[in-house]
């Protein structure tokens, strides 16, 4: 890959991508959205996959978390073949290992931020009280809240905290800042950053925006459905510290 340093060859991969190519079929039209990619992504590794909008930076993250499949190639995530799953073993495969953050919180109106995050650890084989999650995101003093009387950024970090209650091996995030404001961004971009280096979390963050690749160990960019250039950061930036 242009640009890759091998700083990782003694790493653990939990993923390996080889030759993943997804086509949507829009009536008698093609769309590629990923033309052929190779990718590794490693142990407690954090990634900013960054591109413009249709450069297949989320059709790879959710075909990386099980919630689509490629239509050729091959994905392993540690000893399992995702490309060989069903949709009930997909299901088994996102419930047990991936936490999902989105650029909407999706939270549930009619519960406070407590109850939505036991909604996942009431599936989850070995979670995190749902006290013990909001804890970590900053939001103690507000787990019996509505949505409705939280901010934008405080509605995120519950996501994040409900993503990460089940304590998952992988915590991918599509857009997570981008109905958010600067500042506002910051918060939920340092919250990721925390989970990570505390719990050893492999994180994958797609953005367009440029800047926030700088809190990242590696920048993978994406463009046109293929990796256009891998560039590892030397110097991690704290989120509080970007320049935007």
């Amino acid at each position: 890959m242009p640009g890759t340093v091998d700083s990782t060859a003694t790493r653990t991969a939990v993923f390996r991508a080889r030759g993943v190519t997804k086509v949507y079929h829009m009536g008698e039209v093609d769309v590629h959205a990923l033309r052929g990619v190779d990718l590794d992504l490693y142990e407690s590794e954090f990634i900013v996959l960054l591109g413009p909008s249709g450069s297949g930076k989320s059709t790879l993250l959710n075909i990386l978390g099980g919630l689509d499949t490629p239509t050729s190639g091959a994905v392993r995530y540690k000893d399992i073949v995702l490309t060989e799953l069903d949709d009930a073993g997909l299901t088994q495969y996102r419930r047990h290992h991936v936490g999902f953050v989105f650029q909407f919180y999706n939270l549930i109106p009619s519960l406070t931020a407590k109850e939505n995050v036991a909604l996942i650890t009431e599936i989850a084989s070995d979670p995190m009280p749902p006290e013990e999650a909001l804890a970590l995101v900053g939001l103690a003093d507000r787990m019996n809240h509505f949505p409705a009387q939280l901010s934008g950024g405080e509605q995120q970090r519950v996501a994040i905290a409900r993503a990460v209650a089940k304590k998952p091996d992988v915590l991918l995030c599509d857009e997570p800042t981008g109905a958010l404001d600067v500042h506002t961004g910051v918060v939920v971009l340092e919250v990721i950053q925390q989970i990570n280096e505390q719990l050893g979390t492999t994180t994958a963050v797609i953005t367009h925006n440029a800047v926030i690749s700088d809190i990242a160990d590696r920048v993978i960019a994406l463009s046109d459905g293929r990796i256009g250039g891998v560039r590892v950061n030397e110097r991690k930036v704290p989120a509080s510290q970007l320049k935007w």
